[in-house]
């Protein structure tokens, strides 16, 4: 008995590593308490656009205003990152989405809102993201030792998709029961816990000096990620699963009201099973520690990723939708978790903003991309079949991995 309990404590402890690093726990809780926020907002925004246009494209639109911004500024984010105090920048991202959301706010409150004004708000927010998204990809791994980094990127991630699986329930149910004006209001106030984390961690990156331009170093991150095959081969994973995957999540508002016949609560509970089923995937990688075989259990959980996709896409039960956005988020999160956790372990610290921008740029740039595309495509087709056929695509780029043994399955 004392003995299985030792081996319980042991996998605990193992899977809760990078908590007993001050600086990363001050972190992460604030970072999950402004991701419920945004989930909240995310749920209400798009209930919102389609309530006043219900149209697919414009759902698709504003995802991708929201992303393109990280598309095309994100590598110039990556070098100020490695230039500039990671915190500062992450401070002025926070400053710049909380007056975006008060904004957004007052507008709905005042019943003066329209959609051209939620999209343009998302550009202004995605351009705030553009610069604190590297900044916190380089940030986060400096906050603990080396050999923690995989657990902690697998924490991160768990942070990320509790928010998801708790926001947008709460985000349902405030639109339903509140309105849309306190979902943005409550995102607003919750933007304050990662500043106030910000300004207590103690941990600092001291850029290098250098006397290179900007244009250099961009130029130094874009050469190292060239001579890494391996790289190249992770980054358009990165890309080609979040173009392929993403519309799901943004679409569910067209299964819930044209397929479902439901109302907002059912868009927040379907989001919300998908953030449980990422939650599981990154308590699995966070428990496996830097485990062998990264690669590989990436691209399997890729296939996997892409069959339920498709599943989602023909399932007429609600009830049995519910279970497989749980194998989605699963899949999804375990996907993302080993890959990220390969990118960081191979890039060195000096270069860690720049390169980490160019996989923020295809793993975020792959969302706007992937939504605008299938935006575009549902009014001719339907929704379900456009989301059938990216599912299939994703098992077929995966299975092409294995096929030609690619440097990938090998890591």
């Amino acid at each position: 008995m004392a003995t299985a309990t030792a081996v319980v404590e042991t996998t605990v402890r193992r899977t809760f590593k990078a908590f007993e690093y001050r600086d990363f726990r001050l972190m992460w809780v604030g970072a999950c308490t402004s991701s419920v926020g945004t989930w909240m907002q995310i749920v209400a925004q798009g209930w919102l656009i389609y309530k006043l246009s219900h149209s697919a494209r414009l759902l698709g639109l504003n995802e991708f205003l929201g992303g393109f911004p990280i598309l095309l500024l994100s590598l110039v984010g990556g070098v100020i990152a490695d230039r500039v105090e990671r915190r500062r920048i992450l401070l002025a991202s926070q400053y710049i989405q909380l007056a975006s959301a008060g904004t957004l706010t007052l507008l709905v409150a005042t019943g003066t809102i329209h959609v051209w004004q939620i999209l343009c708000l998302s550009l202004v927010s995605g351009f705030a993201q553009a610069f604190g998204g590297p900044a916190y990809s380089a940030l986060i791994p400096t906050l603990v030792d080396r050999e923690d980094m995989p657990n902690a990127i697998a924490l991160n991630s768990i942070q990320f998709n509790l928010a998801v699986a708790v926001g947008p329930a709460l985000g349902g149910m405030t639109y339903a029961r509140f309105g849309a004006a306190w979902c943005f209001g409550l995102n607003t106030v919750s933007f304050l816990a990662p500043i106030i984390a910000l300004t207590m961690i103690t941990s600092r990156f001291m850029p290098q000096k250098t006397t290179n331009s900007m244009m250099s170093s961009f130029l130094e991150g874009i050469q190292f990620v060239h001579k890494q095959s391996a790289m190249k081969a992770l980054i358009f994973l990165a890309f080609a699963m979040t173009f392929l995957s993403m519309p799901l999540r943004t679409f569910f508002p067209v299964f819930v009201t044209d397929i479902f016949h439901r109302g907002p609560e059912t868009f927040g509970w379907l989001s919300s099973f998908m953030g449980i089923g990422s939650i599981a995937g990154s308590l699995l990688i966070a428990s496996l520690g830097n485990f062998r075989h990264k690669g590989r259990v990436a691209v399997l959980m890729m296939i996997c990723l892409g069959g339920t996709i498709t599943a989602f896409a023909m399932s007429r039960s609600l009830l049995l939708s519910y279970a497989v956005v749980l194998l989605v988020g699963f899949a999804m999160m375990t996907v993302f978790a080993t890959v990220t956790s390969l990118v960081q372990l191979i890039v060195a610290d000096h270069m860690r903003g720049r390169v980490m921008s160019v996989y923020n740029a295809a793993f975020r740039g792959g969302m706007p991309m992937g939504n605008l595309a299938s935006g575009w495509l549902v009014p001719p087709f339907t929704a379900p079949q456009v989301l059938a056929v990216n599912g299939l695509l994703l098992v077929l780029l995966a299975g092409s991995f294995f096929v030609t043994r690619s440097r990938v399955t090998a890591l």
